[in-house]
């Protein structure tokens, strides 16, 4: 399952710089994971400062 980022997010970024294929981009109110481009290794969950990131 991919991650998602949920209304936690304070937008800080430290998700999308350690993400290894880009899936994570900035969105309107927070981040976000492109589902499809995600390879599920939960790296973008270890480095939120905030837990924002989880498997959906």
């Amino acid at each position: 399952m991919a991650y998602a980022i949920s209304d936690e997010c304070i937008m800080c970024g430290a998700c999308a710089a350690e993400c290894p294929v880009g899936a994570i981009s900035e969105g309107d109110s927070k981040y976000v994971i492109d589902a499809d481009t995600c390879i599920e290794c939960g790296a973008c969950e270890g480095v939120c400062p905030v837990g924002a990131p989880s498997q959906e």
